[in-house]
């Protein structure tokens, strides 16, 4: 175990929380918080932690214009502005239009409150802490939940859609086949240790930076269901999309294949 690494996670029940937590447990020194018992800790032992993540989310910060009272993010960084600790926040892709190989200095075209509120975060970030965050452009993730009932949990994503569907008896699900950007938690958590171990600064697309259609991902996750019960459809609409990944890659030297992403897919 590397003690020279000291990471505080805020977001104990969420998804991406909790499985960063459980694979860097024996890697690095870790500690997991919820936000109100985070916000309730002492500076002096904050200060003992090299990064400090964010996990939580709050309803109101996904699905309503920006106010700071929704955005824990702010609050957070408030309190561990003075301290020497790296803040991680976890962004996403959704602040980009929906275009192929998008760049961390691609133009970004928010198009829903959460999108919009994430990029207000990251500015005040910036701003507020200057040279002491990092800023991960989080695409799809892929995995299973270690707790599955989270009281904070604010969306569906395409994983939590499939389970949900896959069980329904007399109905067919119907999916368009763009192509996404998909990464697998396990991938997920090896990149976040490489970037650990690297102490990094800045903004960085977190992404497998490869195009992988919708029906690929189905054809990995149905081996045990028919696939007539999942339509694919085509249409006009373009939703597709993939981020760059170079410039975090030749960072952390760590190569990412998609057949990993596939055959994660197949085990779940």
């Amino acid at each position: 175990m590397s003690k020279k690494i000291k990471l505080l996670i805020i977001g104990k029940h969420s998804f991406i929380g909790s499985n960063l937590y459980k694979y860097l447990r024996s890697k690095i020194f870790v500690k997991k918080f919820t936000f109100e018992e985070f916000i309730k800790l002492h500076q002096k032992y904050l200060n003992s932690f090299t990064y400090i993540c964010n996990c939580s989310i709050s309803k109101e910060y996904h699905n309503n214009i920006y106010k700071k009272k929704y955005d824990l993010d702010l609050q957070i960084i408030n309190k561990i502005k003075n301290l020497n600790s790296k803040f991680i926040f976890l962004s996403s892709r959704k602040v980009y239009a929906s275009k192929k190989n998008l760049t961390e200095n691609s133009n970004t075209r928010p198009l829903t409150n959460y999108s919009k509120n994430k990029l207000i975060s990251e500015s005040k970030i910036k701003e507020i802490i200057n040279n002491k965050y990092l800023i991960l452009r989080i695409s799809n993730l892929i995995g299973k939940k270690i707790y599955k009932k989270n009281n904070r949990k604010t969306s569906n994503t395409f994983i939590d859609n499939y389970f949900k569907f896959k069980n329904m008896k007399n109905k067919n699900i119907y999916y368009t086949n763009d192509f996404k950007d998909f990464l697998s938690i396990d991938q997920f958590n090896n990149i976040f240790y490489k970037i650990l171990k690297s102490s990094l600064v800045g903004t960085y697309n977190v992404s497998l930076g490869k195009k992988v259609y919708i029906s690929e991902m189905l054809r990995a996750l149905n081996k045990n269901i028919s696939p007539a019960k999942f339509k694919i459809i085509q249409t006009k609409k373009n939703d597709s999309f993939y981020l760059n990944n170079d410039k975090l890659l030749k960072k952390i030297k760590l190569k990412i294949k998609k057949k990993d992403l596939l055959n994660y897919c197949y085990k779940i």
